[in-house]
């Protein structure tokens, strides 16, 4: 077992004596928030910024966004926008006033303060893998529809590796969880099993104000202290074409009003939900997400928003979406820009649509992750442990993406890119000479440790030696690797009177029916 995950020496950036949980297996890099300190790359022209914008505008003005929601329509025709059958006009003026009142930059703050999260700048934060129905490891022979232990188990992950920064969704549907009890009992989970900022999803009325009553208790807060601040979010997805539904919008009006964040993220797929070009599959992106902020920002003025994206395109020959593809890059590219044009924090995701941890698997949520880097992203949704298109979460996936992660964060150690006399090393240049080698020399040896990303799964060795130790796939360490974490795992700490106060939520809301199953 020590040869398939082998303790790993420090690589730069850690510390020098990490702490660990009781039963850690591998050495990691510790908690930090990473700063994208890359400038981002930015496909469009000033000519190109402006036409989407000037499409998005359009959109609004002329075609509207049908709002599912009587008392969001209300509020519009409040703010003297057209209201026709709840199909929603707006002007851009109105709009830009609206979005210019959200903040820039913010922070949420779980339980445990040490792992609050700033939202916006430069940081980059990554995310568990949220809401797929299915589940998949290396012992079973297929996909199955996920239980509360597998939710439990990857909620384990999400605490365990410090790459992760919050708790999204569910990270597989707990099926075997009653519908109008399952938040109840996951929620429960994730806030005893983690202490990161987590996610409530906004599917009515008693979900979420459950969710937000459980945060708090988990905080020890009051009414007043929860609402001071943002401590938790939720994310929505608009219904494109050009429409959002009643549980989305009231959830989020629900969290801004107790000072709770929300992201709003369209899911267009162009040549499906969206025009087949990638400049007009943004533009109709940018509109929803909009019309969602400036209602939200016109309730709340100053409300923390996020403006998300999940563009990508579909196999035209098919119908299947595609993640990880040129296109979805440069339309998360894109989308970077305009978020910057607003002023808004953005949300972007590490997904792909292979159907195991395979080489596929890899390519595609790489291109997925550097696209949010590239792109200037602030939150990246399912950085870990995302399959077949969302459809399935798998433990080995997750282990694999941290990996990449790690990679990532190593990327921005200043250390990687410092230009100092050390750095430059003449003199240890001119002591190997021309025939030498800088393995011995005391420059070498006294970064020894220090210089270089040293793998959690990957197996650097040649291919004798790795055969030597049996030759094990990436995927089967890391399934080893998954075992290890989970039968070692010790929860964070909490307060046993907040537990309990926790359990008889739970125990209470589930007497009294939990949340409504028929909408």
């Amino acid at each position: 077992m020590d040869d398939i995950a082998p303790k790993r020496r420090r690589a730069g950036g850690r510390a020098a004596n990490p702490r660990r949980n009781r039963g850690e297996v591998l050495d990691q890099m510790p908690w930090r928030i990473p700063i994208n300190t890359d400038r981002p790359i930015e496909p469009l022209t000033e000519e190109g910024v402006a036409a989407i914008h000037e499409g998005a505008m359009r959109i609004l003005e002329e075609i509207g966004i049908v709002f599912l929601n009587e008392e969001a329509c209300a509020i519009f025709a409040e703010a003297g926008c057209t209201v026709e059958d709840q199909v929603v006009r707006m002007g851009r003026d109105w709009v830009m006033e609206m979005v210019g009142k959200a903040p820039r930059e913010f922070t949420i703050t779980p339980r445990n303060p040490a792992k609050a999260l700033p939202i916006g700048g430069r940081a980059i934060l990554f995310g568990n893998v949220s809401s797929p129905p299915n589940y998949w490891d290396l012992s079973l022979g297929s996909k199955v529809p996920g239980n509360r232990e597998q939710c439990a188990n990857l909620l384990k992950l999400t605490q365990y590796f410090n790459c992760i920064h919050f708790a999204g969704g569910y990270p597989v549907e707990p099926v075997d969880l009653h519908p109008s009890v399952r938040h109840l009992d996951v929620l429960f989970d994730k806030l005893t099993l983690t202490d990161k900022v987590a996610h409530a999803y906004s599917l009515g009325p008693e979900r979420v104000e459950d969710v937000m009553d459980m945060v708090r208790i988990s905080c020890g807060l009051t009414d007043e202290e929860f609402e001071a601040k943002p401590h938790m979010y939720t994310n929505i997805n608009s219904t494109s074409p050009l429409k959002h539904d009643w549980p989305m919008i009231d959830g989020c009006l629900r969290c801004i009003r107790r000072g709770q964040a929300v992201i709003v993220s369209p899911f267009t797929l162009a040549g499906a939900m969206a025009p087949v070009t990638m400049a007009g599959a943004v533009a109709q992106s940018i509109a929803e997400a909009l019309s969602a902020i400036a209602l939200f920002q016109y309730v709340r003025p100053g409300c923390p928003c996020v403006i998300g994206t999940f563009t990508s395109n579909v196999d035209m020959k098919s119908g299947a979406p595609a993640f990880g593809t040129p296109e979805y890059m440069r339309a998360t590219q894109m989308t970077g820009q305009m978020a910057r044009y607003y002023g808004l924090p953005l949300r972007a995701s590490g997904a792909c649509t292979a159907n195991v941890p395979d080489g596929q698997a890899m390519w595609e949520t790489s291109n997925s992750l550097w696209s949010a880097v590239q792109s200037g992203t602030n939150i990246v949704y399912h950085a870990a442990g995302w399959l077949e298109g969302g459809l399935i979460a798998s433990p080995e996936k997750f282990i694999m993406d941290c990996e990449m992660l790690q990679m990532i964060q190593r990327y921005f150690e200043p250390e990687v890119v410092a230009t100092g006399p050390d750095e430059i090393a003449v003199e240890a240049i001119a002591e190997v000479g021309h025939y030498g080698h800088f393995f011995g020399i005391d420059h070498t040896q006294a970064r020894y440790e220090t210089a270089f990303y040293q793998p959690i799964v990957s197996d650097w060795s040649n291919f004798e030696a790795w055969q030597a130790k049996g030759g094990v796939w990436t995927a089967e360490r890391a399934h080893l690797i998954y075992k290890q974490i989970i039968d070692g795992f010790v929860p964070p700490p909490m307060d046993e009177g907040i537990r309990e106060e926790l359990e008889a939520f739970v125990d209470r809301r589930k007497r009294e029916g939990g949340a409504p199953t028929d909408f």
